[in-house]
């Protein structure tokens, strides 16, 4: 009870005492109602009770007068004591049940989540919790939030949410169950042997016992003390109803009257489904005794004063709320008004009744439809949805119907897939009545995908294990032979399986890389024992090879003197070492190339005639040809050369013959001059080859 309550009820009863009203108290007052609305209002704005959560509480709001049906209810028919009615309470109940039927449908609802909250006024902070798309969340943020509902809320305040993230994770966690058990069958599974599970759902299961555990003793300790209040409550009303025949002072009987509202007040909460009904008999019984006073109006008057001017300010704010767009906003704080109306405030006048509540019930039904009329938004924006979500669906199976057979392209699908999995839970919620119809199309279509991609991938794996099956034979054909000293017979044998191992398609990807190195190690071995031994046997071309780096290194430093005829013995001493040295292993011939290709370089370094130059590369190059046991690079020489002299004659007649059309032109003519000097340089080039061919045949005898 807050200070503003105490004083409020302090007031009152300097009220009676004084039996006037002092524009101070009239003040304080004011200040109180609007101060509670606004504190109440805070704790419950922003939110709003969802359809399908006010479906839930089954609470029967009865007329506010309807004293017998009330009264069964609240006594268990223990006490009830059916009063006798005048002509004129009758008439008073038929008047506010009217008004009550009038506005019943729109009253309901608030009185409902009022009831459900008076159980518990910490249970109003379950308005506070943001309202989360739990449908767009993967399994483990769901874990995550149901974690954090658990550890930053109280457990009265978060159900509705434990109950969304219990749905959306169950249906999720069940469509990957499809999968896993499809994939342990297509593996060759016994379904019966099937069982999966993973961290996340253990996570789950563990939050979710907690959870139970919690809520199971909140409420266990929490009935204990309900049973109790609702007793003290129905003490209250037997004690007001008792005051009608007490014979005292008025005074005396008001004042006992206060003190019982006063209890009434700090009584605690009771089950929701006796909070109207009590409610309701409290009331009545309130209005008997305010008929009661007629012996004093004064002390009567004062009340309904009191009250009609508190529950004007009740409706002027309702009027405000009516006109706010924010529909969140004004049903939580509608609902705290109507609280207050019930709660905090007796009754009005007779005259006042039936005028108020209907200016009250009219603000609150321009709510109520207001809100109706975001519900319909809603339904449209889930109607737009659920066509988003049937085109995502209708993709879904068009992927189905592509016949693709290829491991890249099926790795194309499953990233198309997945994109399009996300966008379904991105897409939002859909009308409740085809929520499920919708989720089911949507596992079916993707179920049908994955049992296509298990397909192929069975099919694929039969295809790899009978591809390990062929690597494995070759494995054991090198390990076999690796040690075979018969390198003739062996050696074609090893690279025919080297070549046949690489047309062999893919194997299981946990053997792939175990049996690579099996097979590689048992070929390495033998081709490097192999290797060992030849290199053995031929040292002397590897000691030869050894030489000729060392003969190549020294040429390739070698600095020039001024004397080319000294230079050219000197690098004709070279080529002679060199060719002394002799042979060297077939892999390492490669360097005779490198060698002459660095005497040439040093033979155009040398300052002499061109042609003179060209003969002695030349006849070096004819010392490295000679082999009087081979003469076939010899041939191949000659050959080429006489093809270009035959070249040279050519362009030479060529050059001659366009001479003559310029027979009438003067010799000195630039043109003709040219002609002549393109001639003489073939003819040296004609001689030099014709040199070069006679040293040929010189090499023959």
């Amino acid at each position: 009870m807050s200070e503003n309550d105490n004083q409020l009820k302090a007031d009152g009863k300097n009220e009676v005492e004084s039996q006037e009203t002092t524009p101070t108290q009239d003040a304080t007052l004011k200040v109180e109602i609007e101060t509670k609305v606004n504190v109440e209002t805070e704790a419950k704005k922003e939110t709003i009770k969802t359809d399908s959560e006010i479906e839930k509480i089954e609470v029967k709001t009865e007329p506010k007068t309807n004293v017998v049906e009330a009264e069964t209810e609240i006594a268990l028919e223990e006490t009830a004591e059916v009063e006798v009615e005048t002509d004129e309470s009758k008439k008073t109940e038929e008047d506010e049940t009217k008004t009550k039927t009038a506005a019943e449908d729109h009253v309901d609802e608030i009185e409902a989540s009022n009831a459900e909250d008076a159980e518990d006024e910490s249970n109003a902070e379950r308005h506070e919790l943001e309202d989360k798309d739990y449908h767009v969340m993967s399994i483990d943020r769901l874990v995550t939030e149901f974690n954090t509902l658990l550890k930053h809320h109280k457990i009265q305040t978060i159900s509705k949410h434990v109950n969304e993230i219990k749905g959306e994770f169950n249906s999720k966690f069940s469509a990957l169950l499809d999968e896993k058990k499809e994939e342990f069958v297509n593996d060759g599974g016994n379904e019966i042997d099937f069982y999966y599970t993973n961290d996340t759902k253990k996570l789950f299961n563990t939050l979710y016992k907690e959870y139970k555990q919690s809520i199971n003793a909140y409420y266990k300790e929490r009935e204990q003390n309900l049973k109790q209040n609702l007793e003290s409550r129905l003490e209250i009303i037997e004690n007001i109803k008792g005051l009608l025949n007490v014979e005292e002072n008025m005074g005396t009987t008001y004042k006992t009257f206060k003190e019982l509202q006063e209890k009434w007040r700090n009584a605690g909460p009771i089950p929701r489904d006796k909070y109207n009904n009590a409610w309701n008999t409290y009331h009545h019984h309130v209005e008997r005794f305010y008929d009661f006073l007629h012996l004093n109006n004064d002390l009567r008057d004062m009340d309904f004063k009191h009250n009609y001017e508190q529950k004007l300010k009740i409706i002027e704010r309702a009027e405000e709320l009516a006109k706010d767009e924010n529909t969140n906003r004004s049903f939580r704080e509608l609902q705290v008004l109507h609280k207050l109306w019930k709660e905090e405030l007796g009754p009005v006048g007779k005259e006042h009744r039936e005028q108020i509540w209907e200016r009250f019930s009219k603000s609150t039904k321009t709510i109520h439809d207001k809100r109706q009329a975001y519900y319909a938004d809603m339904d449209k924006a889930h109607e737009k949805n659920l066509e988003r979500k049937e085109e995502i669906i209708a993709q879904i199976n068009a992927v189905n119907e592509d016949a693709t057979n290829t491991h890249s392209a099926w790795q194309k699908k499953i990233k198309t897939i997945e994109k399009l999995r996300q966008d379904f839970f991105n897409a939002g919620k859909v009308p409740l009545k085809v929520n499920e119809a919708t989720w089911a199309k949507f596992k079916d279509a993707v179920r049908t995908f994955n049992r296509g991609k298990n397909h192929f991938y069975k099919d694929l794996k039969k295809d790899q294990y009978e591809n390990l099956k062929k690597k494995k034979d070759l494995i054991k054909v090198a390990e076999d032979n690796k040690d075979n000293d018969d390198f003739a017979t062996v050696t074609p044998l090893m690279k025919k399986i080297q070549n046949e191992w690489k047309k062999i398609g893919h194997v299981p990807r946990r053997d792939s890389d175990k049996i690579w190195k099996q097979f590689k190690g048992a070929c390495n071995h033998y081709f490097d024992k192999m290797h060992a031994e030849r290199k053995a046997k031929d040292q002397h071309l590897y000691d030869a090879f050894d030489k000729k780096v060392k003969l190549l290194e020294g040429l390739k430093k070698l600095e020039l003197t001024e004397d080319p005829k000294a230079d050219i013995k000197t690098l004709q001493a070279k080529i002679s070492d060199w060719k002394e040295i002799g042979y060297v292993p077939q892999n390492k011939r490669y360097i005779d190339g490198k060698f002459y290709k660095a005497i040439d370089d040093v033979f155009d370094k040398l300052k002499m005639d061109k042609s003179k130059l060209e003969m002695v590369k030349f006849e070096s190059k004819l010392e490295n040809l000679a082999n009087p046991e081979d003469t076939r690079l010899l041939d191949n020489e000659q050959n080429f050369i006489r093809k270009k002299i035959d070249e040279v004659k050519s362009e030479i007649n060529q050059l001659e013959n366009n001479l003559q059309f310029f027979s009438n032109v003067k010799s000195d003519n630039p043109l003709v001059k040219d002609v002549h000097k393109n001639i003489e340089s073939h003819k040296k080039q004609l001689d030099t080859w014709k040199a070069k061919l006679s040293k040929v045949r010189g090499m023959y005898t």
